[in-house]
């Protein structure tokens, strides 16, 4: 369609293509189909969810894009972000609009997958109703992240803990979960709750993972440059953690050193292992409200291996 208008639109077009494809987790529309197959059943085909579930990597997508803007990420999986990409070509503030645009076409995307869609149009309804939500909550806490770097000594652990349930825990595994679950139509409270209490606590570790990743993790593996989170002084849980377990004289280096320095600073304070505790604990939190859910035995034990996969990971 796009191609019609304009030659230079079909490239834009498959630039954001390409962006979709270019790999990742797919992790959203995993938890998407598991949490569906968790009711409908080992025999209920899933070709009539592709639309929905794609539709979830698109809005992904959207929200990498506009995320690695914000935060003038230079790499994303191991390539140059959308904006890097565009300002190749004409500029940084070129590159900076059309990434904006990227991100747009994406999530316009992934609504006309999603209504696309042949499930009955209450099931629709329902899930478009809990997409809108995830939808609202992953902006939230896109812009609590943003204020926190404007103000980082004013953060706390409780906050940054915040932030990843909203920016993170929601949009990859709570919502995701529920999105599923309500691509089976019916009514299913109990495996809502436990849906609800295990896609939060997980979605926390993944993020808290994130967190010590984007500080110690290999950019060869991770495809994104360490160290930027301390470069943008983007007040995450491990930093905050840091921060209150640092004696005096630690304290006040981690506030003027350069990113390499912080990262060891931070890493004798014991913080990075504090975080290790925090994500076994939301694991253990997150499997024991799945042990009890009435939900098919396959799924169960796909979303037990999910809940380590995405927590214990190198990238």
């Amino acid at each position: 369609m796009l191609d019609t208008i304009d030659p230079e639109l079909g490239g834009f077009a498959r630039t954001a293509r390409d962006l979709v494809l270019a790999g990742g987790k797919r992790l959203r529309p995993t938890f998407a189909y598991w949490g569906w197959r968790g009711v409908a059943g080992p025999a209920e085909p899933a070709e009539p969810l592709l639309p929905a579930l794609g539709a979830l990597e698109l809005m992904h997508t959207f929200a990498l894009v506009h995320d690695d803007l914000m935060d003038d990420s230079a790499t994303r999986r191991g390539r140059p972000t959308a904006h890097r990409i565009f300002a190749g070509r004409h500029g940084e503030r070129f590159g900076n609009s059309a990434a904006v645009l990227i991100g747009d076409l994406c999530l316009v995307w992934a609504d006309q997958l999603l209504a696309r869609t042949p499930v009955p149009p209450a099931t629709l309804l329902e899930v478009r109703a809990r997409y809108d939500r995830m939808r609202v909550e992953a902006v939230a806490g896109q812009y609590l992240d943003v204020l926190g770097e404007t103000a980082p000594g004013d953060w706390s652990l409780e906050r940054a803990l915040l932030v990843a349930r909203h920016k993170t825990a929601s949009y990859t595994v709570q919502w995701p979960l529920s999105f599923g679950l309500a691509l089976a139509g019916g009514c299913h409270p109990s495996v809502g709750e436990a849906y609800r209490v295990y896609g939060l606590a997980v979605g926390e570790a993944f993020q808290l993972r994130d967190d010590l990743l984007g500080v110690y993790g290999d950019p060869a593996v991770t495809g994104k440059p360490a160290g930027d989170d301390l470069r943008t002084g983007k007040p995450t849980a491990l930093l905050m953690l840091a921060r209150q377990m640092a004696r005096p004289a630690q304290l006040d280096e981690l506030a003027t050193a350069g990113p390499e320095r912080q990262a060891q600073i931070i890493a004798e304070t014991g913080a990075p292992a504090r975080v290790e505790e925090l994500i076994r604990a939301r694991v253990a939190e997150g499997l024991t409200a799945l042990a009890g859910a009435p939900i098919e035995p396959e799924a169960r034990a796909t979303l037990i291996e999910l809940a380590t996969v995405a927590t214990h990971r190198p990238a």
